[in-house]
């Protein structure tokens, strides 16, 4: 299981890769092998600002249905393009093309309540 030192992680095994005031969100090497083989992803909620732990969207697998939670407090700005025909990305490729979204961050100072690579893995 890879879990990438450079990313933050969420109690709810979503990742979180910070780009000044904006950031990439998307779930787990952990979360995707649990899940199973994604067969769709559904976030209709562009353009809008979440709190921390709102669902941003659902993530479907062959046996079951997920939230999809945001790590820290956000506006979405961005929905990948390529889950909507490809969603198996997320299984390929977690922590590169298979990312969820991207926000533009509310309150920076929820990022320090995330898990480092290191307690992350404790967590697992």
């Amino acid at each position: 299981m890879v879990v990438p030192e450079s990313l933050l992680y969420s109690k709810d095994h979503e990742w979180l890769r910070v780009e000044g005031e904006f950031a990439y969100v998307g779930i787990t090497d952990f979360a995707q092998g649990e899940l199973g083989d994604i067969v769709f992803v559904e976030i209709e909620t562009l353009g809008e600002t979440l709190k921390k732990e709102e669902v941003f969207g659902t993530i479907e697998a062959v046996k079951t249905v997920s939230d999809l939670f945001m790590p820290v407090g956000g506006e979405i700005v961005e929905v990948n393009p390529y889950l909507e025909n490809s969603p198996d990305i997320v299984n390929k490729d977690p922590y590169g093309n298979g990312w969820m979204i991207r926000i533009k961050i509310t309150n920076p100072d929820e990022i320090g309540e995330l898990l480092s690579s290191e307690k992350y893995r404790s967590m697992l």
